[in-house]
């Protein structure tokens, strides 16, 4: 049987989704977590998301009790594609279509539908996600109108009722800080600075007041704004 009372996050160690694990922990009396390892440069992040899920159950009594199981699913095929910077090598770089070359095709698409399977087989009607069409680097499965179709499809290929939210759908970077706060206090604040991450590049040297990272790819140069235009509102 599936419940709406539960939700499975889509929670890849970075700052939407843990921005987005804490607004599920505020609303769902049952929550659990997905992550997808699929050969990305960036696999710091994998280490990332275990610490602040850790992290995540002490700072709010409540939040540890509906804070569940925590998946990971491997997904090699991405890789096997290829051709992104995001896995293997190439310069991060915009390119004729507008889109940077760190564009995975077809990406959330695929964790998306893993993560329907596994909410399917744990009785999870709701899905979360850290898509945003706002402050984003203009990925086409990012935006509402994909996410819509999918849901659609799902819900008619599985028989069983999936829901697809995305609480930062709307929402700019520097709101999205706010949004953090808001949620979780300055405690959330100070863990999404020091143990998410975001940079493309992997790189965890580099610590700024935003948090870490290489300072110039796309993702942390939204990160960087977002946080800046926040401090300065």
């Amino acid at each position: 049987m599936t419940t709406h009372n539960a939700a499975l996050v889509l929670f890849s160690g970075g700052q939407d989704s843990a921005t987005c694990l804490a607004h599920a922990l505020n609303m769902y009396d049952r929550v659990e977590t997905i992550g997808f390892d699929y050969n990305q440069n960036h696999r710091i992040e994998l280490t990332c998301r275990e610490t602040v899920l850790q992290n995540m159950r002490t700072l709010n009594s409540e939040w540890e009790k509906r804070l569940g199981d925590d998946h990971l699913l491997y997904v090699p095929a991405l890789a096997d594609i290829g051709g992104t910077a995001l896995i293997g090598d190439g310069d991060i770089k915009m390119q004729a279509n507008n889109l940077p070359t760190t564009f995975v095709p077809g990406r959330n698409l695929l964790f998306l539908t893993y993560a329907a399977a596994l909410a399917y087989r744990r009785g999870i009607g709701e899905l979360i996600g850290g898509m945003c069409e706002t402050d984003y680097s203009g990925y086409p499965d990012c935006r509402r109108a994909t996410l819509d179709a999918l849901e659609t499809a799902l819900a008619q290929g599985m028989d069983a009722p999936i829901t697809i939210a995305t609480p930062l759908m709307h929402v700019d970077k520097a709101a999205t800080w706010g949004m953090a706060e808001k949620l979780g206090g300055q405690s959330l604040i100070e863990l999404i600075i020091e143990h998410t991450h975001t940079c493309y590049r992997g790189d965890r040297t580099q610590r700024h007041s935003w948090g870490y990272g290489c300072d110039n790819c796309p993702a942390c140069e939204l990160r960087k704004r977002g946080h800046n235009e926040w401090m300065a509102a």
